[in-house]
């Protein structure tokens, strides 16, 4: 399906905003810009991310300071007054889930939690919530950072601004600064499972979102946004899997990360120690049922892709003990602070997980959208779906992690193998390597649900769908 691009005259300008690394990978990587170029528009990146666009041929503006520490407060009393909001709302304690426990590590810190305990106390409803978010509004415009953001956008004169991501705190004083000049304001919603995390900070006049299930959860989540501020357009970060200039040949990528070429492999792709803090049980118990299966005569190896922010040695143990069997390919991602969102992600890092997947047979995991990447290419996805002997984490159980909401959009929950047990490995990782295609296409149907289609050309209708709004 080939969408239209009209050329604009006179041309525009857009305002990329970079509030984190996070959108790099949809808006920098991919052919966003270039497309936007096309049809007449000026693009240029808003960028408070150490990442240099102009290494990339794009126009950027640096963007300095840091939101008030008042706001970051609000911030935080707002996801958790929704989340007991939507509890009662909807009847449901899974949004209890979302919560992290804060920190008390020091008196700021304490003092902090008794602030966000006092204006959760003061939060009641719809209204309650409205005012935090005018407050977080309010409190930024008392700082610097608000007034240096407002004389960019006076000099620079934007017809839109246009986040690309709708969670970080920082991203509220430039689309606050933009509203109050007049200049229309958008945000992308980041990931398929953010909606019900509360995870939504920024207020703007348009929210772009991967499908129409996702435009029903942002409209019944926040019941202040109207159906026509909503655009329904696929996320870009699965248009690279569609361009053939990123893949490899098997014998290049075999040489390239040594792996044996005698060899099928299947990939282990981890997630960080708070989503799954067992993983490297899980990779130990992975690679048992891979050397019973090598003992029948095949020959299979694992390829382990590690949780692009996770840096830790938790897995080092596994990696020495099935050295023979386990290759660990880390993604291409750099880290520039201590915080997981200043790991960035690179470029060449696109053409690695492509190849990763194209060269293995299934992945294994723990409830990763990794299935969707998989289901693309007509790969399986298994789900690990019980407890280790050796827990590290008491209070944690993969039964928590499936009852997330988002995984309610399954549209059977037959799109995946589960592992129900460590004695259930084997058998079901030898019916994924015989069958592949079963679960594949289940998958893709789910994929079909979450994201629009085309998936290739969702940069394309972001743009068409601004152009019909903003011309």
């Amino acid at each position: 399906m080939k969408l239209q691009r009209p050329i604009l005259k006179p041309k525009k300008k857009i305002l990329i905003l970079l509030p984190d690394g996070v959108g790099l990978r949809n808006f920098a990587f991919t052919s966003f810009v270039e497309i936007g170029k096309e049809m007449g528009w000026e693009v240029i990146f808003w960028n408070h991310t150490p990442f240099d666009l102009t290494t990339l041929g794009y126009k950027e503006i640096k963007l300095q300071g840091k939101p008030r520490a008042g706001t970051d407060l609000l911030k935080r009393a707002k996801i958790i007054s929704e989340l007991d909001y939507w509890t009662q709302k909807f009847a449901d304690p899974v949004y209890q889930d979302y919560k992290f426990p804060a920190s008390k590590k020091n008196l700021k810190a304490r003092v902090k939690n008794l602030i966000v305990d006092q204006l959760i106390n003061r939060t009641k409803g719809e209204a309650g919530l409205q005012r935090l978010r005018n407050q977080m509004k309010g409190s930024e415009r008392k700082g610097v950072f608000y007034k240096s953001c407002r004389t960019i956008l006076e000099n620079e004169k934007p017809d839109l601004v246009f986040c690309t991501n709708q969670r970080p705190v920082n991203a509220v004083a430039p689309l606050t600064a933009a509203q109050d000049l007049g200049i229309p304001t958008a945000s992308f919603i980041f990931s398929w499972d953010n909606l019900p995390k509360a995870t939504m900070v920024v207020e703007t006049d348009h929210y772009f979102v991967w499908s129409e299930y996702m435009k029903e959860e942002l409209l019944s989540f926040y019941p202040y946004i109207k159906k026509d501020q909503v655009f329904v357009t696929g996320s870009p970060q699965f248009e690279p899997h569609y361009d053939l200039s990123l893949r490899q040949s098997r014998e290049e990528f075999f040489k390239e990360q040594g792996l044996d070429s005698s060899k099928k492999y299947i990939c282990f792709s981890g997630d960080d120690v708070t989503t799954s803090p067992d993983d490297p049980q899980y990779l130990n118990d992975i690679a048992e049922a891979v050397r019973k299966i090598n003992s029948g005569g095949h020959k299979l190896g694992i390829i382990f892709r590690r949780c692009p922010v996770d840096f830790s040695n938790r897995y080092d143990k596994v990696l020495e003990k099935f050295k023979d069997l386990i290759v660990s390919i880390a993604p291409k991602w750099e880290k520039t602070g201590v915080q997981w969102n200043t790991v960035l992600p690179t470029k060449e890092d696109l053409s690695l997980q492509i190849n990763t997947i194209i060269h293995s047979e299934a992945v294994v995991n723990v409830g990763s959208s990794m299935v969707f990447d998989f289901a693309i290419f007509g790969k399986p996805c298994l789900y690990l779906n019980y407890e280790v002997a050796d827990k590290i984490q008491a209070d944690w159980s993969p039964e928590k992690v499936y009852k997330f909401v988002h995984f309610r959009s399954m549209p059977t929950g037959n799109e995946v193998y589960w592992l129900n047990s460590k004695n259930e490995i084997q058998s079901k990782l030898e019916k994924a390597l015989k069958n592949p295609n079963d679960k594949a296409q289940k998958a893709m149907e789910w994929f079909k649900k979450i994201n629009r289609e085309p998936a290739d050309k969702a940069s394309e209708m972001i743009w068409k769908l601004i152009i019909k709004e903003y011309i």
